[in-house]
């Protein structure tokens, strides 16, 4: 069985689960985040993308409603005993044989915690869901429940984290190594995600992203590649990605001769990174982190150029993004706390002429000073 975690881990995530159903007076939980099914019972699959719901009682037992195509997979991956499969066929609804084991469960008129905000619940099934169930239960949003929860990692998570650090750095160093003039941009993202792949890491929750010339602006992933000029910009966003959990890093590249626009932009995020990590700690929100960032590129004479967020929280993720709750925003009251991981991105896009910087770092945070988890020291990186 593939299981990442020890019975006590398990153990402990149930339990702090069915203490805050019990808060929130929930009798069961309905849940379609693949995160959250991860979380608790080690369940690895990408069939998320089709209906499945995994029931958890508030005594902590819990059942699975999925296809025939996860069924071993859930029996291999996770620790959940009961797996009920629903039959694909022409019509097919599977909000019918989760109401029928909803009733078995003796749950008719209970209250039940629905986790609607997430990939894994389409708007089409969540119409079916709330029309299935209107009558047969007090359905109430608790989306919010796990990924709190999941916010603060345990002892045996941040071994994983840290496994994925040490595979970030490794695919830097291998992205670099190939940069240079006339560098074909695949051969650097080969170079990447190999490493990742030979230190034993998995896939990430998004496509890495890798952009030069004008599209070193682009701060998502896009189709198409490109050789690098003898004057070059190249922006990089990866993840080393180890059992799920990702830690993330960003860079932009100059090659051949920068620019003085390049130079000045590199101090200005490297003083931001700097500011932020000097609030990235307990008694301070979310929001203070991002008005760190925002105050200093201002300083800086660069509040054009910046973006709205500057960072969120890491942890397991799946497809299609390795983003997670809470997020670096304005006015976000969300409260550090010791044992999150975090990512910080500094990005400046100067579209009026055409030049990019970014910096990006992952910390853990402590009760003081957060933990960079890369081994390499933000620099301006030329080639």
């Amino acid at each position: 069985m593939a299981l990442h975690f020890t019975d006590d881990e398990f153990q402990r995530r149930r339990a702090l689960l069915t203490d805050a159903m019990k808060e929130r007076n929930l009798d069961a939980m309905l849940l379609f985040a693949q995160e959250s099914m991860y979380w608790l019972t080690g369940f690895d699959t990408f069939g998320f993308v089709f209906f499945q719901c995994l029931v958890v009682t508030k005594d902590g037992s819990t059942s699975l409603i999925t296809r025939s195509a996860d069924l071993r997979q859930a029996k291999h991956t996770s620790n959940i005993k009961d797996v009920l499969v629903w039959t694909d066929r022409a019509g097919a609804d599977p909000t019918l044989p989760l109401k029928d084991h909803l009733s078995s469960l003796d749950l008719v008129g209970a209250r039940l915690g629905v986790e609607y905000d997430t990939h894994g619940l389409t708007a089409r099934n969540g119409q079916r869901l709330d029309e299935r169930l209107r009558s047969f239960a007090k359905l109430e949003d608790a989306s919010d429940i796990i990924p709190r929860l999941r916010a603060v990692k345990s002892a045996e998570e941040i071994v994983y984290v840290r496994q994925a650090a040490k595979l970030a750095d490794d695919a830097l160093r291998a992205g670099l190594a190939e940069t240079k003039a006339g560098a074909d941009e695949g051969h650097i993202l080969a170079a990447m995600q190999g490493a990742i792949f030979a230190g034993g890491g998995d896939y990430p929750g998004n496509e890495f992203i890798i952009s030069s010339g004008e599209d070193a602006l682009l701060c998502r992933y896009k189709a198409g590649r490109r050789n690098l000029d003898a004057n070059d910009q190249l922006t990089l966003e990866w993840a080393g990605t180890y059992r799920h959990y990702h830690v993330a890093m960003m860079e932009t590249v100059v090659v051949g001769t920068p620019r003085p626009q390049h130079e000045a932009m590199f101090e200005a995020v490297e003083a931001a990174l700097e500011a932020v990590k000097a609030v990235m700690r307990p008694g301070h929100t979310f929001g203070n982190v991002f008005d760190a960032h925002a105050n200093t590129l201002g300083d800086h004479g660069m509040s054009a150029h910046r973006l709205n967020a500057c960072g969120y929280s890491l942890g397991a993720a799946f497809t299609p993004s390795w983003m997670e709750w809470p997020m670096f925003y304005n006015g976000n009251p969300a409260p550090i706390e010791p044992d999150m991981v975090l990512f910080a991105h500094m990005i400046l896009m100067d579209s009026e002429t055409s030049t990019a910087m970014c910096l990006g770092r992952t910390y853990l945070t402590t009760t003081g000073e957060p933990e960079p988890l890369s081994a390499i020291a933000p620099k301006f990186l030329t080639r």
